[in-house]
């Protein structure tokens, strides 16, 4: 039962669970799964979040089981996933299904709707053509729209209104007034008015509103995926010694105790403390620093780090959901878990919009009825089904998808890739940017800046001896090094003697010549002579937060080479952008502080913290929202995953780890911190036209309604044809995408 949830607490009596919902199509939706579940009996809370698809309750285990929770869900025609071995899995497939199916509607939908336009647009008097284009219309509303008429009937048993409404009540009266007319034009006749329909307005609503749905079913389909990539850092089984025999058994069954053995370049499996043995381990998923760790006995190990080439035994400290990779995906969860559903912005409209547009529509059928005189029953019935065709949502429908479609398309040109929509709309109001150091301001692998040699016009074979020790280094820092002398010309060399020296460095000879590259420390114990000029270079660079590495023979210091992680070209010139338009910066990093300050004074920054874990950059998130700030949050590895998730605006470096990406609403492909300005301006440029587009949309409305509804026959006798009000529908909509479009020539 361990699988049954995606996180379980227990809270005294009360036990806290977050279970995968199904069905749920909508916010509204997410409203109504969690007033049922608080309703239910022995639930103390429960909070359902739409984007992630999840309900989490907080129960009393004795009043209330599982499976009442679950039909107390089912009652309203949604589902919680429970008692299954693998959850996330059942809801994946679960959401894959329903992404085919609507996708399968918008395609036929579209198919069967465009000869119903084409015969009700340039062939309205060919033989049969109305009982052809209800032929053709009647799948697309009742068949292929039917999940609209069917949430409009959940929305209604709630008293609620949403688009869904308006598309059911606009298509289903615009098809049942044209079947009418098909079989009975002379109803209409015979007062002196032609029989209209109106099957190309229906069809093509559905069509459009099922594509924008579509969209959004895709932009939510990898909700997940971080999540499971972070579940993917730990090794299925581990190899441990059991009873002094070294056994493979699964990752599950691993208890605190166990010694484990780790060979090179596999995963560590669980936190724990090294006890023989020595390698170096890539943490840059829980630090972000880029070199790895020396780790020899005594040290800690965490899961989900990379051993490098050594193999040693460590003893299991925290297994299952104790450790540190199960504390970062539990953040990540309950981060993302956090957010209110944000209420997309034609969704609170529409829910006024809705039930007055409905409301007009009876108040003009019975004003009709009442001052109607002889024609009463004709003009109540054409005015009232001509206010809910030119009040028809698609150009509603359409504001917002058009202009983010063309948004996400100019960032894409411009090497932003987009995720969602939530972050383009709020990208603009961000008047806080945290920075993470490594890999975002910085290159994020380190390399050679400096090799400084004791004297001018030094041999080839004392770089070609340099290049061979440290090829044959299992350092990480040598691979720097040996990298940069091949690029210069080095060769290798046989050498006589080499030997790895632990936390120092490596010693080799060559033609009885002994020679070292290491540390200070390897320098002092060998009582190497270090010049005043090498001494003073090395101190110097030390002071600019980069680590030297020295070269000596037996008796003085050839050589020191500085090895630091370099400033990208375009982050000075990014982070003034930003400054310029009162944005405030800050840079948060793992690294020591002496680097920190040293980095920050070379970009310009004036706000750094240092020495930051992965849980304080997200507290620190936090704490500049608290203060009312609009925070986005820039990273590029596993350790800003959960600091991601928590900012309003995340943003991925392009060459930075999955789990980032996948966490991010924002990639920046180019990993160019010039591309971040740009950005704001989009989503600047974007929410215009969206505003503008909503304008644009409702124009028609606030003009066409009240002369639909007839407000002009007691000035001039005018009534608006139905005909007529589907052109201004449709002219609304033609309005709405040339705005969008107007984006693909705006600068950012």
């Amino acid at each position: 039962m361990a699988a049954e949830v995606l996180t379980r607490n227990t809270n005294g009596k009360y036990i806290r669970e977050t279970f995968p919902v199904l069905e749920m199509t909508c916010a509204a939706c997410a409203v109504s799964v969690e007033s049922m579940l608080k309703a239910t009996a022995g639930v103390k809370d429960a909070a359902v979040n739409f984007a992630n698809q999840t309900a989490t309750v907080e129960y009393d285990a004795k009043l209330a089981t599982v499976n009442d929770l679950q039909n107390s869900v089912r009652s309203i025609g949604y589902d919680l996933v429970v008692n299954v071995e693998d959850p996330q899995a059942v809801q994946e497939e679960a959401q894959r299904k329903h992404y085919e199916a609507v996708k399968n509607r918008t395609i036929w939908s579209s198919v069967l709707a465009l000869p119903v336009v084409i015969i009700g647009m340039f062939l309205m008097d060919m033989p049969y053509g109305t009982y052809i284009s209800m032929a053709l219309t009647a799948p697309v509303v009742f068949y292929f729209g039917r999940n609209f008429f069917v949430n409009a009937w959940k929305q209604a048993k709630h008293l609620k209104a949403n688009m869904d409404t308006l598309v059911a009540l606009s298509t289903g009266i615009a098809f049942v007034f044209s079947v009418f007319n098909t079989f009975f034009p002379e109803f209409w006749h015979a007062r002196g008015l032609h029989a209209h329909v109106y099957y190309e307005a229906a069809a093509v609503v559905i069509a459009f509103i099922s594509l924008g749905k579509l969209l959004e079913e895709k932009a939510k389909s990898n909700t997940s995926l971080a999540i499971k990539k972070l579940m993917g850092l730990q090794p299925k089984t581990v190899r441990a010694i059991i009873d002094g025999v070294e056994q493979e058994i699964p990752i599950a069954s691993v208890k605190v105790g166990h010694k484990i053995l780790v060979r090179p370049g596999e995963k560590i499996p669980v936190d724990g403390v090294v006890i023989s043995g020595s390698s170096y381990v890539d943490e840059s998923m829980i630090s972000g620093e880029p070199v790895p760790v020396e780790k020899s006995a005594g040290e800690k190990v965490f899961a989900g780090t990379v051993n490098q080439k050594g193999s040693f035994y460590f003893e299991a400290q925290k297994v299952g959901g104790d450790t540190v990779l199960a504390h970062i995906i539990k953040m990540v969860q309950q981060a993302q878990g956090s957010k209110a559903p944000v209420q997309k912005l034609v969704d609170k409209i529409a829910g006024i919009f809705v039930p007055i547009v409905i409301g007009i529509a009876i108040l003009t059928f019975i004003t009709w009825m009442v001052l109607g005189g002889d024609n009463a029953f004709t003009h109540a019935l054409l005015t009232s089904v001509t206010v809910l065709v030119i009040a028809c949502p698609c150009a509603l429908g359409l504001a917002t998808p058009t202009a983010i479609m063309v948004g996400v398309g100019k960032g894409a040109e411009n090497n932003i890739l987009i995720k969602d929509a939530e972050s383009l709309e709020l990208a603009h109001k961000v008047n806080a940017v945290i920075l993470d150091k490594t890999g975002t301001i910085t290159e994020g692998k380190p390399v050679v800046t400096d090799l400084v040699w004791k004297t001018a016009g030094i041999s080839s074979e004392l770089k070609d001896i340099l290049y061979t020790l440290e090829a044959q280094s299992e350092h990480p820092l040598a691979e720097a090094v040996a990298g940069k002398l091949k690029n210069d010309g080095a060769k290798s060399l046989s050498l006589e003697k080499f030997e790895s020296l632990t936390a120092r460095g490596v010693k080799g000879s060559y033609n009885g010549t002994p020679y070292f590259v290491g540390n200070r420390k390897l320098v002092a114990e060998n009582k190497i002579n270090v010049s005043e000029s090498i001494s003073a270079t090395a101190d110097r660079l030390q002071s600019e937060a980069k680590t030297v590495v020295y070269f000596t023979n037996g008796e003085s210091v050839l050589a020191v080479i500085a090895i630091a992680d370099k400033i990208k070209a375009t982050s000075r010139a990014a982070i003034e952008s930003l400054q310029k338009k009162g944005i405030d910066v800050y840079m948060l990093t793992g690294d020591n502080a002496q680097t920190a300050k040293a980095v920050a004074g070379q970009v310009g920054l004036k706000h750094f913290k240092a020495e930051v874990l992965p849980s304080d950059k997200a507290d620190f998130v936090k704490k500049l929202q608290s203060e009312g700030k609009v925070v986005a949050m820039v990273g590029d590895g596993i350790n800003d995953s959960h600091a991601l998730a928590q900012a309003d605006v995340s943003i991925a470096m392009g060459k930075g780890s999955d789990i980032a990406m996948d966490v991010a609403k924002m990639t920046l492909i180019t990993s160019d911190l010039q591309s971040i300005p740009k950005a704001l301006n989009l989503s600047t440029k974007t929410v215009r036209g969206i505003r503008q587009n909503l304008f644009w949309a409702f124009i028609y409305n606030v003009i066409g309604i009240p002369v639909a509804a007839g407000v002009l026959y007691p000035l001039n006798g005018f009534l608006l044809d139905p005909m007529i009000a589907g052109a201004a529908m449709a002219l609304s909509s033609v309005s709405v995408v040339g705005n969008s479009l107007r984006l693909r020539s705006a600068k950012i």
